[in-house]
């Protein structure tokens, strides 16, 4: 992350909680689709949670771009190829799971073509280097990430008034708390916005 160290490290906190909490979720899951899911926003989380870090404290390059770029996109050609593979065609999670790791390819791109031979300690020529990358690229994935997390947030607003508990109160058996809706919501909304406050860093 090559901005405020503070939004840095807040961002490091959200993606790394919420990569914990889908590896948690991703355990109580059966095979299948959701374990799937739980895996690929784990890794996302993660993912998003390492290339935060501020660059005074750690900084990848050379080696981390490459890295970054090899594993997003073969998570990204999972996320597009296993539907088809299963004949269940594509769903909007599997193309949002496609869309961010695509994503994290492309600042990984962007953190390659800003490496030099040598380790300049100005902040002001790294954000040079780092400033690079397609504005018209950069723009459509930040709208992009705008209206998902606006989507997210107002799917998780009904989620919060109880509606979860009703099924306890009919004497159902209690949801685990890993496995509560408005967690889930509450965990693609964290990634997605520390989605887009790294593109909106480039």
């Amino acid at each position: 992350m090559h901005g405020p160290p503070l939004v840095g490290w807040l961002l490091v906190v959200l993606c790394a909680a919420s990569g914990a909490y889908c590896l948690v979720r991703m355990r109580g899951e059966p095979p299948g689709a959701g374990r799937r899911g739980a895996g690929a926003e784990a890794l996302m989380g993660w993912g998003t949670a390492v290339m935060a870090v501020p660059s005074a404290v750690l900084d990848p390059r050379p080696w981390g771009p490459p890295a970054f770029a090899v594993v997003f996109g073969v998570a990204a050609v999972r996320a597009l190829l296993l539907p088809v593979r299963g004949g269940a065609g594509w769903s909007g999670h599997h193309l949002h799971h496609a869309i961010g790791a695509l994503a994290m390819v492309y600042m990984a791109l962007v953190m390659t073509a800003g490496t030099t031979g040598g380790h300049e300690h100005a902040g002001a020529m790294t954000r040079e280097r780092m400033a690079a990358g397609v504005p018209l690229l950069t723009g459509a994935l930040l709208a992009y990430f705008a209206v998902y997390v606006v989507r997210c947030g107002l799917r998780l607003v009904p989620l919060t008034d109880g509606g979860a508990d009703r099924g306890a109160d009919r004497g159902a058996r209690p949801v685990s708390w890993s496995r509560r809706p408005e967690l889930w919501h509450a965990c693609r909304l964290s990634m997605a916005i520390g989605m887009f406050a790294m593109l909106l860093a480039l």
